[in-house]
């Protein structure tokens, strides 16, 4: 009975793969337009959707800190028709973030693919009389509580990248949080800020005129945009790593042959030289995975920020 049940199982999900996509799909992005993981899901929309035969619709469902979109794909039905792109902030840091969510990322989700990761930089505003991080750290020690850093929001990825980092070197540097890197970039610019992590192209245009300096990478190794700049993890932390990684998932229940063809259809096209020039423009470094191996991933980053949040004592405003 127990083969009998198996074989119709692949059978079913044979069927399924077979007959989807019937219709348009949609691809949900909890977030505003514009950002990266919105701008990643329309490049990969128009070659999706070549590929698969069906318009792919990206719908943004921005708030509470991407909460509302992300819970909107958990409780849909699994059929393949509602997909999520998401960042670590809805499946690694909101979990340990808020007392109460409406979804579990590690049970109310199918991992189809990692779509890329990208970095974020530690830059620091001209005033501040450091030209490398290794200066940086010295220059913190010798005046505890006397610099700030920017962040995007408590809770935020550039929030915790830098509590891990005063953690790891027993940093005092205080926390000064905005509402979006719109609003800590321009706070850096105007030193109101002494530094502060972000993603490369938010920063380009000011590091081009001086207008900053760039002090350390927050990925293990170094980025091939400029790779003149050290990874911190090469600079006394070892193991540090705070990469966003955006990827798609489905509804948990999506059956196994349409999130194998979709992970395939997805990884073909961020692999394409098209698309994978177009991401790295934009300081993504394109993957393309395995559901398996994406799933690895959310597991692992769901650990660690468990501890960093707890470390850090941030909570949702």
């Amino acid at each position: 009975m127990r083969l009998l049940a198996a074989l119709l199982l692949c059978l079913s999900g044979g069927l399924a793969a077979q007959e989807w996509p019937a219709k348009p799909v949609r691809m949900v992005v909890p977030y505003a337009a514009g950002g990266l993981p919105d701008t990643m899901a329309r490049i990969l929309g128009t070659r999706l959707s070549e590929s698969l035969g069906q318009q792919i619709v990206v719908e943004n469902r921005g708030g509470a800190g991407g909460i509302a979109g992300t819970e909107l794909v958990a409780k849909a039905p699994p059929d393949g028709y509602l997909l999520l792109v998401a960042d670590v902030g809805q499946l690694a840091i909101n979990p340990h973030l808020y007392a109460k969510l409406p979804y579990d990322p590690l049970k109310d989700f199918a991992a189809v693919t990692l779509l890329g990761t990208t970095s974020l930089f530690l830059i620091a505003h001209p005033s501040v009389p450091a030209n490398s991080f290794v200066e940086l750290l010295a220059l913190a020690r010798s005046r505890p509580g006397q610099l700030n850093y920017g962040s995007s929001g408590t809770g935020s990825i550039h929030h915790l990248a830098t509590e891990a980092l005063k953690a790891a070197l027993g940093l005092d540097i205080v926390h000064v949080p905005y509402k979006g890197m719109g609003q800590a970039v321009p706070a850096l610019l105007g030193g109101q800020v002494s530094m502060l992590f972000s993603a490369l192209p938010a920063i380009e245009s000011h590091v081009k005129a001086g207008k900053v300096k760039l002090l350390a990478i927050s990925t293990p190794k170094r980025s091939a945009q400029a790779p003149e700049v050290p990874a911190i993890a090469e600079l006394g932390v070892p193991g540090y790593d705070f990469a966003p990684q955006i990827g798609v998932l489905a509804p948990a229940g999506t059956a196994p042959a349409v999130v194998l063809r979709l992970s395939d259809e997805i990884r073909k096209a961020v692999r394409g030289l098209e698309i994978a020039q177009r991401y790295r423009q934009l300081g993504i470094e394109p993957a393309g995975s395995t559901p398996e191996a994406y799933g690895a991933m959310i597991r692992a980053a769901y650990d660690r920020y468990a501890q960093v949040v707890k470390s850090s004592g941030a909570k949702a405003e």
